[in-house]
């Protein structure tokens, strides 16, 4: 709506997996390095933790972009309070190569079958499956996170490689320190930070370039409004961004501000309370 108005090609600050939208913090960087020598090493399974809104589930995206075909199928799990039944064959039905009614659950043994044997038959035709459970601080149901520490056990190179890695907040690390081997077999655990506020305003700067900006619409009060707002977390910062950037073009300003910044804010914790 506000594109043509501050002469951009797109809306900068949607929440997509568009790979061009991707800022590299630090700990972002740091991260995607970590993940790239679990992958590339078959080092096994790993954990990102972060709170929510950090961009975990699009640094996912951004390896996979980065790895490209050589590495694959990318499976999520997207839905970590299923049972660890429920959960076996959702995770059997995703690497089956469609060969399995999604209307019939399977018994725990024909689901275990059916895992091992699709990551053998990927192995066998070079392809990498990466198994990515997001969310999997909700896992409520400690069976559910011992089934996932139990696959591990079908990881047999050359014959069976795989990857595993775990999404979550904080809390996720309190669980899996009470299951002290799935903590050992966890090869990389990598933690992303909420930006600082340089970084805010660079991440700012990158997106408004991407989507085709030649200058920048904020003014240096309204970025650190922006990350202290924002507590930093890219999630927010778009929300912000963007209702600023559409309020912006309604009141036909050139430049935002920290007042107008602070409007934006409180008129999203207004709406959000109501």
């Amino acid at each position: 709506m506000y594109s043509s108005y501050w002469r951009l090609k797109s809306e900068p600050f949607e929440n997509s997996f568009e790979p061009s939208l991707f800022f590299s913090s630090e700990s972002h960087q740091t991260a995607l390095l970590k993940l790239r020598y679990l992958i590339e090493h078959r080092k096994g399974a790993g954990v990102v933790t972060g709170p929510t809104g950090v961009g975990k589930t699009f640094l996912l995206h951004r390896l996979a972009d980065e790895l490209g075909p050589y590495f694959g199928p990318w499976v999520p799990l997207v839905f970590p309070r299923l049972s660890a039944d429920d959960l076996l064959n959702d995770l059997a039905i995703r690497l089956g190569h469609g060969d399995i009614n999604p209307t019939t659950a399977l018994p725990r043994f024909a689901a275990l079958q059916s895992i091992e044997s699709s990551l053998a038959e990927h192995t066998q035709q070079s392809r990498h499956p990466v198994i990515i459970v997001d969310d999997a601080n909700l896992m409520d149901d400690s069976a559910a996170l011992q089934t996932l520490e139990l696959l591990l056990n079908f990881q047999q190179p050359p014959k069976c490689v795989f990857t595993l890695i775990l999404l979550g907040d904080k809390s996720l690390l309190a669980k899996l320190g009470r299951m002290p081997r799935f903590m050992d077999r966890l090869t990389v655990r990598a933690s992303l930070q909420p930006f600082t506020v340089d970084e805010v305003g660079e991440y700012l700067q990158h997106r408004l370039e991407v989507c085709g900006a030649d200058h920048m619409m904020f003014d240096p009060a309204a970025i650190r409004e922006i990350a202290e707002r924002s507590a930093g977390l890219p999630r927010q910062v778009n929300r912000l961004a963007d209702l600023a950037l559409l309020v912006g073009y309604a009141d036909q300003h050139k430049m935002l501000s920290a007042e107008q910044i602070t409007a934006v804010s409180e008129e999203l914790t207004t709406a959000a309370a109501i």
